[in-house]
């Protein structure tokens, strides 16, 4: 329950929120932006303070935001978020969002950075009870653009694959690669080397990464247990040094690994 506001508290909101909302005829999530608050406590804020509603008077009343954009060309930044969102990424009805582990809050940022320079707006991040961090931007002028490129709302059920136009040019394979593998990829240590692995339970997706890989010259796995590996070191070098992951989490993972393997080859 919310905490009971002091009288002057309440004096100050009313205010405020008339002024925004009434007087200067500014939509709920107009006001949400300049009061770094969520559409829907703008909205409870207006029933608490009692102050009437009335969308028809809003002079965007369809729910389009103006801070916002879909890309009007193909780029690698625009690959490399698709391979984001193909790994770790949801997007509904309302807003799409990239969900990342406990130990990738240098990576959320770079997320939402990426989020941002590609549709505009001010994506958000917020960390759970559990320390999982989520990267999200409202819009659904966007959801529906990307679900028109070929994203789904249930990655698995629907067996999502990767848009054809990534493998258009060698630049957009490599990016997608690159947000596929930050997101939804892992590196480890084996006896006599180093393993990178790119998992998901959509099929058709992991075929597609495998055929990116096969493309720009390295020699993946056939697609097993619902991964798909590189495991020639020549490859696993190659792919941190051109493919460039952008995970803090498995570039030190990356590196702690090589020093070991290169130490254990002059025992």
């Amino acid at each position: 329950m919310a905490r009971r506001w002091r009288e002057d508290e309440e004096n100050k909101y009313r205010r405020e929120l008339h002024r925004l909302y009434v007087t200067e005829n500014k939509t709920i999530h107009e006001i949400g932006i300049l009061l770094a608050l969520s559409d829907a406590s703008i909205y409870d804020r207006l029933l608490r303070l009692g102050i009437p509603t009335n969308r028809k008077r809003k002079v965007r009343a369809d729910n389009r935001r103006t801070d916002v954009q879909v890309p009007n060309t193909r780029s690698e930044k625009l690959a490399e978020f698709f391979g984001i969102l193909l790994g770790d990424g949801h997007v509904g009805h309302f807003q799409l969002m990239v969900t990342l582990g406990t130990k990738e809050a240098p990576y959320a940022r770079y997320v939402q950075a990426l989020m941002r320079e590609i549709f505009g707006g001010v994506p958000k991040i917020m960390t759970s009870n559990r320390g999982h961090t989520t990267v999200y931007l409202g819009s659904t002028q966007i959801t529906k653009w990307l679900k028109a490129e070929g994203l789904v709302q249930n990655k698995v059920a629907a067996q999502v694959d990767v848009p054809r136009w990534i493998f258009e040019k060698p630049e957009y394979m490599r990016m997608c690669l690159r947000g596929f593998f930050d997101t939804d990829g892992s590196v480890y240590k084996l006896r006599y080397g180093i393993q990178v692995s790119l998992c998901n339970r959509s099929v058709p997706l992991l075929v597609s990464l495998q055929r990116m890989l096969r493309e720009l010259g390295y020699s993946p796995s056939a697609v097993s247990a619902y991964r798909v590996y590189l495991t020639k070191i020549p490859d696993v070098k190659r792919f941190f040094r051109e493919i460039g992951p952008k995970n803090p989490k498995h570039v030190r993972r990356y590196k702690m690994f090589a020093r070991r393997w290169r130490s254990s080859k002059r025992t």
